[in-house]
């Protein structure tokens, strides 16, 4: 039908309330990823001055990881069952709470535990965002808003770096530096919480629950805000879909998206975060001190927000497929040239051009989870499908750090690029095409490669 809440989204252009949905999203993603990359740089500094010891280490990195594993396989469903204004607040409250808990931790063990509890709101977190946003904006500029909202985003990783650099290792005010990296963290989440507040809920999902006049009055705001009139009554009642369980993603017609996704979330865990949760400790064993590698780390981390916002003119140019294949190939390139590298200027280059076109990848793939499903499965898949990059990145302390203590850098990067080749493999024969697709029109025809 063509006054469907689905088409009428998709014919609107993006407007101030679609902007503003962008800005919060994008401003909570930024403290989800300033808290993401927090992990290796207090490792880091927890090593030299307060003697943790390599056995504690591995499980101090792997803590917020895990947890998120937890929280998007836990949480990720409720936002199908529940909603996605409410999951978010849910996600983003948790997190607030036990980031600021662990400012305050008393030992190592202490602070793993509030890791871990913070990592549950995290974990839930961009899965959601990619399923709301995939709901609200409209087809032909899904890729380039999910885009904006994420370069808000990764501007939390060069804030994390430069703030380490400036904070770790002194005691402002007699407090421990690493500490307020961390209450720097929960109150700005908590100053999203009470945006988020206003957002609206996903007008798919309130049409999939039956609650038409819900979703028939926020579509009706949207298409105010664009100028553009709203049809009298629809040309017939829209039907609703149906509950559906999670054995649903291993059954006919999902099946085949299900194991492409979950083989790309285990993979680009590897390629993604065992680069920025790995590269101070990677530089501290090059032999660089402290100092320096919290400086080279916060340079490269640049590459964050800049690769972010270099996807937006090219993410509506190519299909969503072919751009996750060609900056994962990238990223195999660059951190094997990283690894061999030994100067400072060599190691700054690559180190920035592996982040910058990892988020080219980032970009692409976050908004490629969200269209794959129905309205009915599109979080929980996106969800356990991003609980499986937190389980394998919670691993990766114990597969990467072994091979870096025993072959060196070299070595571990190659270990990463086999990862990627897997990925592009995989994505190249099991991934359809999306961009500029309505997400029901994609659902509608899961064998479109």
């Amino acid at each position: 039908m063509s006054d469907t809440i689905g088409a009428r989204l998709d014919r609107l252009p993006v407007t101030r309330l679609h902007k503003y949905v962008i800005a919060v999203v994008g401003v909570a993603t930024f403290f989800d990823l300033y808290d993401l990359f927090l992990a290796s740089t207090v490792s880091s500094v927890l090593s030299k001055e307060f003697g943790v010891t390599s056995a504690e280490l591995k499980p101090l990195l792997a803590s917020a990881f895990l947890g998120a594993f937890v929280g998007a396989i836990g949480l990720g469903g409720l936002a199908d069952r529940f909603g996605r204004r409410n999951a978010f607040l849910v996600t983003l409250g948790i997190y607030s709470v036990f980031t600021l808990v662990g400012a305050f931790s008393t030992d190592v063990w202490m602070l793993v535990v509030c890791r871990f509890a913070a990592g549950v709101g995290i974990g839930a977190e961009l899965p959601l965002a990619d399923a709301y946003l995939a709901d609200l904006l409209p087809g032909k500029s899904r890729g380039r808003a999910t885009a904006w909202a994420y370069t808000i985003g990764f501007c939390g990783v060069p804030a994390a770096g430069f703030l380490a650099r400036g904070l770790v290792g002194h005691a402002p005010f007699g407090i421990d530096g690493w500490r307020v990296l961390f209450v720097v963290g929960a109150l700005g989440a908590a100053v999203i919480w009470v945006l988020r507040t206003g957002l609206p809920e996903s007008p798919r999902w309130l049409a999939a629950q039956g609650r038409h006049d819900e979703a028939d009055a926020i579509v009706k705001r949207l298409e105010a805000s664009a100028g553009v009139a709203s049809p009298e009554r629809a040309a017939e009642p829209e039907v609703s879909e149906e509950r559906v369980k999670f054995s649903a993603l291993f059954q006919r017609p999902w099946r085949r998206r299900t194991v492409m996704l979950y083989v790309l979330q285990l993979m680009q865990a590897f390629g993604y975060y065992g680069f920025g949760s790995l590269v101070p400790i990677v530089l501290a064993a090059k032999g660089f001190t402290l100092t320096s590698s919290l400086t080279f780390s916060a340079l490269t981390f640049l590459g964050y927000p800049i690769g972010s916002a270099l996807s937006i003119p090219i993410i509506e140019r190519m299909q969503r497929k072919w751009l996750i294949v060609a900056s994962a190939s990238g990223m195999a390139l660059f951190g094997l040239a990283f690894g061999l590298s030994t100067s400072a200027v060599a190691i700054t280059i690559f180190g920035f051009c592996y982040t910058a076109i990892s988020n080219l990848f980032s970009n692409a793939y976050h908004t490629y989870q969200g269209e794959l499903f129905p309205t009915s499965l599109r979080a929980t898949a996106a969800g356990s499908g991003y609980s499986l990059s937190r389980l394998a990145t919670a691993a990766m302390p114990y597969i990467l750090i072994p091979i870096l203590d025993s072959s060196g850098a070299t070595w571990m990067f190659a270990t990463v690029a086999v990862a990627m080749v897997i990925l592009v493999i995989n994505v190249s024969l099991l991934g359809p095409r999306t961009t500029g697709r309505s997400v029901d029109s994609i659902a509608g025809s899961p064998t479109v490669r």
